[in-house]
Formats: C-alpha cells, structure tokens, sequence
C-alpha cells in the first residue's frame, strides 16, 4: 500500500459546529488530496435520525457516533456534556479509524481549524518513528499580565489536544488506549481536582510513552495563546511564520480557539492580549476564514437536535444531575439513563437535581458580581465563621467547602441509602 493510501485526517463535532468541520475537511483535503477525511458526528442518532450529515461531495466521511463500538455510549453521554462528550470520544474515534480503515497514521484537527499548507512537519516526525506527535500551547514565556497567563496553561495543560497525530505501532496504538480508559471514566472539565477534559492527560503522555514527539514547528497549531511569539507574513499567495529566532516558516494551520465568525472584529473570545485591530498581520486570514464559515453554515443541519442534553420528555439534563450520575452510576445500572420513566429520571426529579424543560444558562465567573448583597451575606457568615472556629478550624472549613464545591462530591446532600 502506498504512503498517501495509509494517512488520514479527523475531527468531531456536534450538529451546531457542522460548518466548521465542513471548512477544515476543504482546506486539509485540498492541500492532501491523496488522504481521507473523516468527521465524527456527536448526537443522538433516535434524535438525529433522518437528517444527512455527508455533504460537500465526496469531501469527508461522515461517521455517527454509534459506529465507534463506545460501550455504554448512553451513559457516558449523561455523565458528560457537550464538550466533554465531544472531546472524551477522541481516542476511542482514532483507534477505530485505524482499524476500521488500517491507516499507516492519523491526524486529529480541531473544527475551528484552517489548513493553509501541506502538513509536512507532521509527517516528518511520524516517518522518522514517532508514536505520537504533540504541540506545546507556548514556547516561549509570557511577560505581560494578560490572558492567557502561564497560570491558565498549567491549569488547561501543557500541550494543546485541538491537534494530536499518532502512529498506528504497539506504542501509538498503547497511547490510545490508556488515553481512552482515562477519557472515559475521569473526564471531565473539573480544574478544582486537576482535571481538563481530553487534554489534561496528556502531560503524562511523555513520561509514559516512548518516541512521543515534541513539535515546535511555528506554522504548527499557531492560535490566540501563542501569538506573542509568531507573526504572518503573507508571501505568494501562501502564509509564513515569522518566530524571531529562525528563517520564515510555512503556516500549516491556524486555530482559531473561541472565534466569533459574526463579530468580525473579534479574534478570539479567550483572550485579551491581542484584538484583531493590534494584529494587522492577522486581519486577512480572519476575514477569510469567517466568511467561509458563514457560507457553509446550513439551518438544516446545524439545527439538528443534539439529543444528549434532554430526557425523553424533553427536561434539559442539567451539569448537577450528570455530575451526580457520575457518581453514582451503578445505581442505575442495566437502563437508559435518559429514559424519562426511567429510575434516574424519577430520582434526579424527586432531589430537584432538574428544573424544567429550559436549558439552563451556563455560569461563568464574568458574571460573578462580589456586590450583590448575597454574596456580601456569604462574606458576612465567612468572617463570623472565622471568629468563632478560629484559623485552624477555619481552614479545614475552607478545605471542606472546597471538596464538596466539585459537584460530583455533592452526594453528601443525598440520601444514600442505596
């Protein structure tokens, strides 16, 4: 078999980010004609069913998530969300292609990702022996205090999973399969116990694997975390990287990490060391991409129901009953966990671990005001706590709340006479 034949590219999405695996499955196929492309759908195919998702011609393979062989895909889709679900599936997807299709070797790409050129470091590295191929977010130090700090990177992980490449040999195929046993069960987006999704895992990877390759290629994985250390120079209709310690570099993929494709001024919703108006180098691949995105956008397919986020009866699955499912999985053990006559469903009903049939709103710390006045009465009982325990027992109080403020420890509420 011929080395084009035996290489592949990949990526996962849910039906609302179609338009961009449509855009990366175009811009990788077109710089690798040779190779096949490959898109996971992440949706409940009783939901979904009826609705195509293979499009652009004979661009990509479309790939339902029930053809992966997940064992007890219903319940790992209760015990995570969207994102933790799109993710966690990951090394489950890949080992599957390789078998599936007996792939020489496989590259994963984030949706939000654009191919401006053949990726040759890649190859380079897996042909030269390499298990794995990784890229760290940064390689060079932040000097400013902005986001995202070095801070942020030891919390999300050394190395960025929006790209990952593997080998299929005994210790690429090893890799997997570890990656998946941890995916699976403790992957969630839990930073109070250290734990990030797919990505967190692999700061591990090196230590325990063999040949695991370091990529610092410039024009690899360059995105909003790394633009303090790499430029654009456009140059004959292509892109290079300029790094500031070695010659220009061709850009072989942009990640565009929290874009915004309506806001045309915005580069990335992550980040505030740079705006698209500081960048001007950067101006033309945004607007480019975003149009892209836009033009392959389809109300069809984009609209179609995610079905993992809701009951049979349509009650939206909130983050507290997944997390609490998690926990305590066995109980229901043997039935559909989104049955909504089914035990969990009575049970997450009877604890109010659910609230309706609106999706809830998703909390973040932008909304965190420390003037409500609730929030002053938290601060008010905090200080009268720490008068009457004293600092010792203060603490371990502090260290208690922060326990149970993960919400799978919350089953500390519940009647656990089961």
């Amino acid at each position: 078999m011929n080395e084009s034949a035996v290489r592949a590219a990949c990526t996962i999405v849910s039906p609302n980010y179609l338009s961009f695996a449509r855009v990366l499955a175009t811009s990788y196929m077109a710089q690798h004609p040779a190779h096949r492309f490959f898109v996971l759908i992440v949706a409940d195919i009783s939901v979904a069913e009826g609705y195509v998702f293979a499009c652009d011609g004979a661009v990509y393979t479309a790939v339902m998530l029930e053809e992966i062989g997940l064992a007890d895909l219903r319940c790992v889709a209760m015990k995570y969300d969207i994102l933790e679900l799109n993710t966690n599936v990951k090394p489950t997807f890949m080992q599957y292609l390789l078998k599936r299709y007996e792939l020489g070797s496989l590259v994963y790409l984030d949706p939000d990702i654009f191919v401006y050129s053949p990726l040759t470091p890649v190859f380079e590295a897996l042909d030269a022996s390499a298990s794995a191929v990784l890229t760290p977010h940064i390689t060079m130090p932040y000097n400013d205090d902005k986001e995202p700090s070095e801070q942020d990177i030891l919390y999300n992980g050394t190395y960025n999973l929006g790209f990952v490449a593997v080998r299929a040999c005994a210790e690429g195929l090893r890799l997997l399969r570890w990656w998946e046993s941890r995916c699976l069960t403790l992957g969630f987006s839990e930073g109070r116990t250290g734990l990030f999704v797919d990505q967190k895992w692999m700061n591990l990877a090196t230590g325990l694997f063999g040949d695991v390759h370091i990529l610092r290629h410039p024009g690899c994985n360059m995105a909003y975390w790394n633009l303090h250390e790499r430029g654009l120079v456009a140059h004959e209709g292509t892109y290079l990287v300029d790094s500031g310690r070695a010659e220009l570099q061709n850009l072989c993929f942009f990640h565009f990490s929290g874009v915004v494709v309506s806001d045309a001024a915005l580069l990335s919703k992550h980040t505030n060391r740079f705006a698209l108006a500081d960048r001007p180098d950067l101006t033309e691949i945004f607007a480019f991409y975003k149009a892209a995105v836009l033009e392959k956008q389809s109300n069809q397919l984009e609209g179609t129901p995610y079905g993992f986020d809701r009951f049979s009866d349509k009650t939206a699955v909130t983050r507290l009953a997944r997390r609490i499912y998690a926990q305590h999985q066995g109980r229901w053990a043997g039935e559909d966990p989104f049955d909504s006559r089914g035990n969990f469903a009575e049970f997450a009903g009877r604890l109010r671990l659910v609230a309706g049939k609106i999706e809830p709103p998703k909390a973040t710390w932008r909304e965190f005001n420390a003037t409500d006045g609730r929030v002053k009465m938290v601060h008010r009982l905090l200080k009268a706590a720490l008068r009457v325990l004293g600092p010792n027992r203060y603490e371990l109080l502090m260290r208690y709340l922060s326990h149970i403020s993960v919400l799978r420890h919350q089953s500390v509420f519940l009647d656990d006479k089961q």
